[in-house]
């Protein structure tokens, strides 16, 4: 909300080629209520509510956490403190009902960060699986059809109280590491369905997210640009994103436009990378990428897709619609 450029309001929101809208990210505050996160106003879940109006058959979920969520702060000790005990399990779960029913919005997806250097705890796991074990069955004594998805770890014991697990098929590698390597990577996705497989998940319980977005680094030595060449840092920050070692799908075409280059084909990883600026490398996903991606999922039997993000793409939405004209049974 806060970019520069290359932003997206409700009412510009393309609902047409939509069938699940992510409202990110929601937070919890220390009364265990759904609230926004700082710096949105408040008034920004109803008019994203509002957006049926375009397409009634829109489902709209509220994703809750999100990485920066569990940054030091105000925030981090909430979702510990909210799954430790049932009372306050029921706190949260019957204001995050409310919030549904007040917005007239269709599910949660959780985003909860859980590595230990992110304020969890020993005990987040299991309580965690009480939540939604919990939240299952209010939902159900309601006899309503609220969805709830999450991302998350290959497990039957968080799965079996899911409709839908968004597997993200992006940031398999980014600025931390040593080496240039495509961030979306068929090859590293095939690997990590199979931690599902191996579990006995459904693949109809899955659904492949892909990236509106690159991941950009400067490159130890021009001389060095395929993949597996090493870096020195990420790369510089996109005029809207103003991330550094982020470029959007909107910034990458821009400058596939304005230096006339052609990116490279890394078949391996079906994905494309490029080469600018002298010695700035970036790896992303264009149409055709997406469509093996689509065929591999159509393949696999999973659910439908997922993007991040909706802001993230085109002015002419080249690559929601590369997709929204793809073919898979089941898209969501």
């Amino acid at each position: 909300m806060d970019k520069p450029c290359g932003t997206m309001g409700p009412g510009e929101i393309p609902v047409e080629l939509l069938t699940h809208l992510f409202v990110s990210f929601g937070y919890i505050n220390s009364a265990f209520e759904v609230t926004n996160m700082d710096g949105i106003a408040s008034h920004i879940y109803k008019d994203i509510g509002n957006v049926k109006a375009k397409n009634p058959s829109l489902k709209i979920v509220i994703a809750l956490g999100g990485w920066a969520f569990s940054d030091p702060g105000p925030w981090k000790e909430v979702f510990p403190k909210m799954v430790s005990t049932k009372a306050n399990r029921a706190t949260f779960i019957n204001n995050l009902l409310g919030f549904l029913s007040q917005y007239g919005y269709d599910g949660v997806d959780w985003e909860y960060p859980g590595a230990d250097d992110r304020g969890g705890t020993d005990d987040d796991g299991k309580n965690y699986v009480a939540l939604l074990k919990e939240l299952r069955e209010a939902i159900n004594a309601k006899s309503r059809d609220y969805i709830v998805t999450f991302t998350a770890p290959s497990s039957y014991w968080y799965l079996r109280h899911f409709d839908l697990n968004a597997m993200q098929s992006y940031d398999g590698d980014n600025p931390i590491g040593h080496q240039v390597l495509s961030h979306t990577n068929l090859t590293e996705i095939n690997s990590a369905l199979n931690l599902f497989w191996r579990v006995g998940v459904d693949p109809s319980k899955v659904v492949l997210g892909l990236g509106f977005y690159g991941r950009s680094f400067e490159l130890e030595s021009a001389s060095c640009w395929k993949p597996g060449c090493k870096f020195k840092g990420p790369g510089s920050p996109g005029r809207c994103s103003k991330t550094a070692g982020i470029l959007s799908y909107a910034e990458i075409m821009e400058i596939v436009d304005k230096t006339g280059g052609t990116p490279y084909f890394d078949e391996a990883a079906a994905a494309r990378y490029m080469v600018y600026d002298g010695n700035s490398w970036i790896s992303f996903d264009d149409p055709e990428t997406f469509q093996m991606k689509i065929d591999y999922a159509s393949k696999m039997g999973l659910h439908g897709l997922m993007i991040w993000a909706v802001d993230l793409d085109s002015p002419d939405l080249q690559a929601l619609k590369s997709i929204s004209n793809g073919e898979l049974i089941g898209r969501t």
